[in-house]
C-alpha cells in the first residue's frame, strides 16, 4: 500500500481504471483513484453527457425506489450496487419505512468494501459479495436468504449493470431467472446506456476506452434493451429515457437526455 492510499485499497489494483470507481466519480465521489480519474476524464472528453447521464441514472434509481415503496414494496436486492454514494437505497427506503430491507450485491472489491464500511451500525441492510451474473448464486447468498423473504414482494433492482454483461453471457436469462425468484407484486428495476451520441464515432470510442478497464460495456439499441426484459409488464411511461421517467421538477437535464434507457415492471 503506497502512502496516501486508505487502508481498505490494500490489496487492490489501483493502476489499472475500474469501472465503479469512474462511475463514482462521475457521480461527484471520491472513492476512485489517478487511473480512475484519468480514463473517467477521458471518457468526458469523447461524450460531456458522461457525467450528467450517470446523475440522471441516478436519479432515476431513487425515483423508482420511492415508487416501489409507494406500491408497498419494503425489500430491495440491489445487483451490481456499486460504490455507496449520498442517496444509497437502503438511504431512501429507511427514510421512508424504517422496517425496509435492502440487500446489496457486488462482486467488486472495492465496491464491498466501501459498503460494509457503509452499512457498519446499520440494521435491514447487508452486502453480499457475489456475481449477478451468477444468479444460483446471488440467492442463495446467506445475507440475501437471511434478510428478504422471498415469499413477499422485492423490488429487483439492476441499475446501470447489464451492459457490462455481453451477449453470449445471455442477459436476457440472467433477467429472467431474477424475475422468477420474486413473488408476484415484485418490481424489477432496470437501466442501460444507450447506443445515442452526437455521432456514431462516439460510442466506438467509449466501448474501447472501457475495454482497458475492469469491465467491457456493451452499448444496445432500445430494440436491444426491450429484448432483455422479455414480455415484462411496465409500468407508465414504459420504457423511456431517464429524464423522462417520472421526473421531479428541476431534474430534467437535456444534455443527459439520451445517455440512459430505463424501465419498470411488474414481475
Amino acid at each position: 500500500m503506497s502512502i496516501g492510499e486508505p487502508a481498505w485499497s490494500e490489496g487492490l489494483d489501483v493502476t489499472r481504471p475500474n469501472a465503479a470507481r469512474m462511475y463514482d466519480y462521475y457521480l461527484g465521489g471520491s472513492h476512485n483513484f489517478a487511473a480512475d480519474r484519468s480514463a473517467a476524464e477521458r471518457a468526458v472528453s469523447i461524450t460531456p453527457a458522461m457525467i450528467p447521464g450517470a446523475r440522471a441514472n441516478r436519479a432515476f434509481l431513487q425515483r423508482a425506489v420511492r415508487f416501489c415503496l409507494d406500491q408497498g414494496v419494503r425489500q430491495f436486492l440491489d445487483l451490481g450496487s456499486g460504490i455507496p454514494t449520498v442517496g444509497h437505497v437502503h438511504e431512501i427506503a429507511q427514510a421512508r419505512d424504517s422496517s425496509a430491507r435492502v440487500a446489496y450485491v457486488d462482486n467488486e472489491p472495492v465496491a464491498v468494501a466501501h459498503t460494509r464500511q457503509l452499512l457498519e451500525g446499520v440494521t435491514g441492510a447487508t452486502i453480499n459479495p457475489a456475481d449477478l451474473r451468477r444468479p444460483e448464486e446471488v440467492l442463495a447468498e446467506p445475507g440475501v436468504t437471511g434478510l428478504l423473504d422471498f415469499d413477499e414482494p422485492i423490488a429487483v433492482l439492476m441499475a446501470a449493470v447489464l451492459h457490462f454483461v455481453g451477449d453470449e453471457e445471455r442477459p436476457a436469462e440472467i433477467v429472467d431467472s431474477y424475475r422468477r425468484a420474486v413473488a408476484p407484486g415484485s418490481f424489477l428495476v432496470v437501466s442501460h446506456i444507450t447506443d445515442h451520441y452526437d455521432e456514431p464515432d462516439r460510442v466506438e470510442e467509449i466501448s474501447r476506452l472501457y475495454r482497458d478497464t475492469s469491465h467491457k460495456a456493451r452499448h444496445r439499441s432500445v430494440e436491444e434493451f426491450a429484448a432483455l426484459l422479455g414480455d415484462l409488464e411496465l409500468v407508465e411511461p414504459g420504457l423511456v429515457h431517464a429524464v423522462d421517467w417520472h421526473p421531479e421538477p428541476g431534474e430534467v437535464s437535456e444534455l443527459a437526455r439520451n445517455a440512459f434507457w430505463v424501465a419498470v415492471g411488474r414481475c
